[in-house]
């Protein structure tokens, strides 16, 4: 692992990506000689050999080709959680510390993920919407599915979603977890085949990594498991799910709904799922308030900040750790 720098004045620092605005202006442009993201190949082109930091936001792949173009790149700052678009493998390899911002969106994104659990099950946009074209005034709006008879299954019990089972069980609601090993802390029942957990509940979140090990890890086996009572949230990595399998579970009423804050191709979604009334769709918003977005934006500073003055990183990934005294 590449031991941290002396402190310098001004590193070179690239952009990916939009990371906010005012974090970018109040801090980091104080701090380092910016490049990008618009031109990101010019600007690599030209300045490839001062490059050596690099923050971004997961819309550009940070993969080995990438830093092989960067021969003095030490450290990458991830916006988010998930880092699924930056091979930290190769990172470590390469002797590049990667970092990212957890902990500071957990309450956030499980507050989401209730919200979009309620919001399906319930079908609080159609009812919203059933208002909004007068239709109240010629009847009521049809009674909806309830919490109240339901057993949810998270599949991950990280940091997010044990906020996620706290609240949950707040509702009152049995609760189940799938992960590779059971964890020590976690007083809900563990199963270790995600179908045998999906047999045995009714509703399934998602609050896992994205990345190879979990592409397509609901799929239709797992979808006609859950059945015809079953409800889907994803507040995860939109990967995690087989999209076209899940789009015919929905339209065949192989389950009963979805709620989805994540898709395969963001920001495209498929339009098939636009004409369905049994999906509650998002637009990936799950720590998208300014309270959190701007405690994430800090954290990324903060662990540039730090490496660039020799303090090593605040917050490194499993996969590049940092030995610290």
């Amino acid at each position: 692992m590449t031991s941290a720098p002396a402190a310098s004045a001004r590193p070179t620092l690239l952009l990916t990506g939009a990371i906010m605005e005012d974090v970018v202006e109040r801090q980091l442009a104080g701090r380092f000689d910016l490049l990008g993201p618009q031109d990101l190949d010019a600007q690599i082109a030209a300045h490839a050999g001062a490059i050596r930091g690099l923050a971004t936001k997961g819309k550009l792949r940070v993969d080995g080709a990438l830093m092989d173009r960067l021969p003095k790149l030490e450290i990458i700052s991830n916006f988010g959680v998930g880092y699924d678009t930056v091979d930290a493998a190769a990172a470590a390899a390469r002797g590049i510390v990667v970092t990212n911002t957890p902990d500071v969106l957990n309450e956030e994104v499980a507050d989401l993920a209730l919200g979009l659990l309620l919001a399906t099950v319930r079908n609080l946009p159609q009812a919203d919407r059933f208002v909004r074209a007068g239709s109240w005034a010629t009847g009521a709006f049809p009674l909806s599915a309830t919490l109240r008879d339901r057993t949810v299954g998270i599949v991950g019990m990280g940091r997010i979603g044990k906020a996620i089972a706290k609240r949950i069980e707040a509702f009152g609601l049995p609760i189940v977890y799938h992960t590779r090993r059971p964890q020590a802390d976690v007083p809900f029942t563990h199963y270790p085949d995600l179908l045998a957990m999906a047999k045995a509940v009714d509703t399934l979140v998602l609050i896992l990594p994205g990345g190879a090990a979990t592409r397509n890890l609901i799929n239709a086996e797992v979808l006609a498991a859950l059945g015809p009572r079953g409800i889907l949230i994803n507040v995860a990595r939109g990967t995690v799910v087989d999209e076209p399998a899940l789009l015919k579970a929905l339209q065949d009423k192989t389950i009963l709904a979805a709620g989805l804050d994540v898709f395969v191709d963001e920001p495209r979604v498929p339009e098939a799922f636009f004409g369905l009334e049994n999906v509650v769709l998002l637009p990936h918003v799950g720590s998208a308030t300014h309270h959190t977005r701007n405690a994430m934006g800090q954290l990324v500073v903060d662990n540039l900040v730090s490496w660039f003055a020799g303090k090593g990183p605040v917050t490194p990934v499993a996969e590049t750790p940092f030995p610290r005294p």
